[in-house]
């Protein structure tokens, strides 16, 4: 059976530079700085061959690629001391595309993955900044910005002029403009859907 998912952080990792090739360059590189000992935040990586084995199976993923994914995170929760969409010490991780040769100006990243309505309002508990969190709670996950920049740009232009709580309904409203808008992923309130 293959392991579609390989963890690092916390001192040590599962795969190593060697393994580009099924790492893609950063997660193999991620993974060996994490195995020399380097401050290297908690995280997994999933292999090169889901893309793969997804084209190949009709755009279907393996079967056991969501166990493994929900063990990557339990992995990062463990050395975080945080728990992902936890209402009251929310965990955040960003996911970023990878491959095995470089690739550059075709990636996408993904901030803020683990914030919803009760995440936003524990992070803004945890912090005292309800405006920071807010701020944070508009930033969709897997969205571009180019797909809602209208609606972004006439939030952000009263931005600089609002305080905290005021912020949280163009954020609100924002989502709700969001909703309307045709793309590829959906907004999920779910923080583990998104993943």
């Amino acid at each position: 059976m293959a392991n579609w998912v390989y963890t690092f952080g916390g001192g040590k990792a599962e795969g190593r530079a060697g393994l580009r090739d099924l790492l893609g360059g950063k997660g193999a590189n991620l993974a060996e700085m994490a195995s020399l000992g380097l401050p290297v935040p908690p995280g997994f990586t999933i292999t090169t061959e889901v893309c793969a084995t997804y084209y190949e199976n009709d755009r279907r993923y393996p079967e056991a690629l969501a166990a493994e994914v929900e063990d990557g995170m339990r992995h990062i929760e463990s050395v975080v001391g945080s728990r992902f969409g936890d209402p009251e010490d929310p965990l955040l991780v960003s996911v970023r595309s990878g491959g095995r040769a470089s690739m550059p100006g075709m990636m996408d990243t993904v901030l803020n993955l683990g914030l919803n309505d009760e995440t936003v309002d524990g992070m803004a508990r945890k912090s005292g900044d309800e405006r920071f969190a807010n701020e944070h709670g508009i930033r969709v996950p897997g969205v571009q910005l180019h797909h809602v920049g209208g609606c972004m740009n006439a939030a952000l232009a009263h931005y600089q002029a609002v305080a905290g709580n005021q912020f949280a309904k163009i954020s609100s409203s924002f989502q709700c403009g969001f909703e309307g808008v045709q793309v590829a992923v959906v907004y999920a309130d779910d923080p583990c859907v998104n993943v």
